[in-house]
């Protein structure tokens, strides 16, 4: 290997890749390591992380524009989430907690609130439908996260171990109706997930998404009052798409100054 022609050796490595992106049935060690990750978020009462997300997307110009956002999140089972985004993308904080969910604008001064089912499965499986909110990590949430992530699952593939941040990793790679997507595992005794890449093949153009996760505490102290909005007196409550619709326009101001 060390007197490989460079030329030779760049066409082995994208050999390489080639081989592995080839398309393939499902590996049944790929659904295992999928599951005991699932298994550890599944049997966690209670978590948090942190998310930093990159998001390609076509634009009016005909060219792709780069959307970058940072996220902390907090999950309580059976029913409380709390999330707070910001960045290029929608800036917004998201609290529920069993009975309510409520979206915040907190830059516009504006929120909304909607009644809610009791459990985090069903207010996740209702509240893109209901609030226009899209939660990309919403499949890690569920108190069967396998259930959701191997729905209708065509391939499944380990792609190799690798490294996430220093962290030991299982990357793998699996395809789906409508979305081919990774997921890079730590492989220590607690699975967790440190990396998610998608790539939407039912939108134009094909737009990606990527999401690194952090910070993983599964046995975090959680106030109830964490999942709660309190009303500060200068919001105004208003309809709950509007409340994202203007949020966008302003992250869209912001970045063309």
């Amino acid at each position: 290997m060390k007197n490989l022609p460079l030329h030779s050796l760049c066409l082995l490595l994208i050999a390489g890749s080639l081989n592995a992106a080839e398309p393939a049935g499902i590996d049944p060690n790929a659904v295992a390591l999928l599951k005991r990750m699932s298994a550890t978020l599944s049997n966690a009462k209670a978590f948090t992380f942190r998310t930093d997300s990159i998001l390609e997307t076509p634009c009016a110009t005909g060219q792709f524009i780069t959307v970058v956002s940072e996220g902390a999140l907090a999950v309580q089972r059976p029913n409380k989430i709390r999330a707070s985004y910001d960045g290029d993308g929608t800036t917004f904080d998201l609290f529920y907690n069993g009975k309510s969910v409520t979206a915040v604008a907190p830059r516009e001064k504006v929120f909304s609130t909607i009644k809610a089912p009791d459990t985090l499965d069903s207010m996740l499986s209702g509240i893109r439908r209901e609030t226009d909110i899209h939660l990309h990590i919403a499949p890690l949430l569920f108190s069967d996260s396998y259930a959701h992530l191997t729905r209708n699952l065509q391939s499944a593939v380990i792609i190799g171990p690798t490294h996430v941040r220093g962290i030991p990793c299982d990357h793998l790679a699996f395809r789906s109706p409508g979305v081919n997507w990774e997921i890079w595992i730590s492989s220590g005794k607690t699975p967790l997930p440190y990396r998610l890449a998608a790539t939407f093949t039912d939108k134009p153009n094909l737009p990606r998404k990527f999401i690194d996760l952090s910070d993983w505490n599964l046995h975090p102290w959680l106030r109830s009052s964490t999942f709660t909005f309190r009303q500060p007196r200068d919001f105004q409550e208003i309809p709950f798409k509007t409340v994202l619709k203007d949020a966008r326009k302003k992250s869209v101001r912001d970045s063309s100054h």
